[in-house]
């Protein structure tokens, strides 16, 4: 039976590891952890924060998720979509259509969708 999840992957395109690290790591405050020595000449990276995992792994030919996406647990909702829309990301609110669960979506810079969410 499935007590939980390990990981999400979201995928990128080659050699943009910079950005990746710009956008998850120093925007939205996620550590990078180092891969293992087998799997670091994919390219790619790992970040964590608090209990979420995320991995983005390199795929070519690379096609962003318009609609699979993670959703993330936020402390501030409010406080992130203004750090993120004042750093040129277009958040989208959808207040309201899950009871009792603010969120918005955005786009990382490859345009993979996320969503933040916080109850």
């Amino acid at each position: 039976m499935i007590r939980g999840y390990d990981h999400v992957q979201v995928a990128i395109p080659a050699a943009s590891e910079s950005p990746a690290r710009a956008f998850y790591r120093d925007l939205l405050g996620m550590t990078e952890r180092p891969k293992p020595a087998a799997l670091a000449a994919r390219g790619g990276c790992w970040f964590t924060s608090g209990a979420a995992v995320l991995h983005l792994g390199v795929e070519e030919p690379f096609q962003p998720a318009g609609k699979a996406h993670p959703a993330f647990l936020v402390d501030d909702l409010d406080g992130l979509a203004a750090r993120l829309t004042a750093a040129g990301h277009d958040c989208v609110h959808t207040d309201g259509e899950i009871p009792g669960v603010r969120r918005f979506h955005t786009n990382d810079p490859f345009g993979n969708r996320l969503e933040f969410q916080q109850a």
